[in-house]
């Protein structure tokens, strides 16, 4: 078996050689773009405190518009999802994802199995998968980092027109790595890269609940972990879509999505006055989104490498067992 180490390192001075390609191309790019397009509101500033409120309360208008989706006076973590997937590149074919990771590092049969079937399903040591996992992060983790670097280059009130593709940007490489952490992990296609229709309300729940893993809300890790066992003892993917709507679960992701609209409507709108920052801005908001970004997806990460799905000997808590309970119950009805 190839070196796996080698290897991961390897990817990853790739991974860095393109971030740093990105931002030195790219980037400035779309930071002179977005200047060009807002410089009649940054010349704002220069015209007095009457102007400068002016153009605040515009561009709270201006994003809450952008980003709320279902135009229902909220932004909330189902807009976020829906303008994120429809960012090109984020949704993620598992079959294509697994062959061109394992591809390298294993036989023709192995990966056929794990495309097939799971990772672990195919013997592939988990130690194998994690450095896998840990290999998908750091990408994502660099490019989405560089991107908000460069949104937030502008600083001024030029900011307005960067938020929501900034704050778009930055969940929709979340839910990239999402997806591919679930695949390794175990799960089934998620929503196919080809699929240009809305997403539908059990794929929406299940995304939903995956981010509240990422942000540590309660009781989404109990229920990402009932999900993976039932799949795990072979429950099909059309009876869990059931369980994703109704029932246990739905009150979960209820819940989650409160969660995540209190936190959206102070990212928007307290985010755009600490953005407000000429030059310093861009920094700041690349910086922050590197560092927050890993904890996200690690937590995912953790919770999913010890499932029914990844980990043969997963123990299972109280919590998680009642919520399997209640959806085989569910299905059964």
């Amino acid at each position: 078996m190839p070196d796996i180490k080698k290897f991961m390192d390897k990817s990853l001075s790739a991974v860095q050689s393109g971030a740093k390609s990105f931002n030195e191309t790219v980037a400035p790019k779309i930071g002179k773009a977005v200047n060009d397009a807002t410089e009649s509101a940054g010349k704002a500033i220069a015209d007095g405190s009457d102007k400068i409120a002016s153009v605040g309360k515009n561009a709270k208008d201006t994003v809450m518009n952008q980003l709320d989706v279902n135009h229902d006076g909220n932004v909330d973590i189902v807009d976020i999802i829906t303008l994120g997937l429809k960012t090109p590149g984020i949704k993620v074919n598992r079959e294509q994802f697994l062959k061109k990771e394992l591809t390298i590092h294993y036989d023709e049969e192995t990966v056929k199995k794990a495309i097939a079937k799971t990772p672990v399903a195919a013997k592939i040591p988990a130690e194998d998968i994690d450095k896998i996992a840990d290999a998908v992060i750091q990408y994502e983790r660099y490019f989405v980092s560089g991107i908000s670097t460069a949104l937030g280059a502008p600083g001024g009130a030029a900011m307005v027109a960067t938020i929501p593709a900034d704050i778009i940007q930055y969940y929709g490489y979340m839910l990239r790595a999402a997806q591919k952490l679930m695949y390794l992990y175990g799960f089934p296609q998620i929503v196919s890269e080809d699929d240009e229709t809305q997403i539908d309300s059990a794929t929406m729940n299940l995304l939903v609940v995956a981010m509240g893993v990422m942000f540590g809300v309660a009781g989404a890790n109990n229920a990402v972990k009932a999900m993976a066992k039932a799949l795990g003892n072979g429950v099909e993917k059309q009876l869990m879509r059931r369980a994703l709507t109704k029932g246990t679960i739905y009150p979960i992701v209820k819940s989650i999505a409160k969660w995540f609209g209190v936190r959206m409507t102070k990212e928007v709108f307290s985010g755009f006055f600490k953005k407000a920052i000429p030059v310093v801005g861009g920094v700041i908001g690349g910086g922050i989104t590197y560092v927050s970004f890993k904890p996200c997806c690690e937590r995912l990460k953790e919770s999913l490498k010890d499932t029914k799905l990844s980990n043969a000997n997963h123990k299972e808590t109280k919590e998680e067992s009642a919520i399997y309970e209640a959806i085989v119950q569910e299905i059964e009805e």
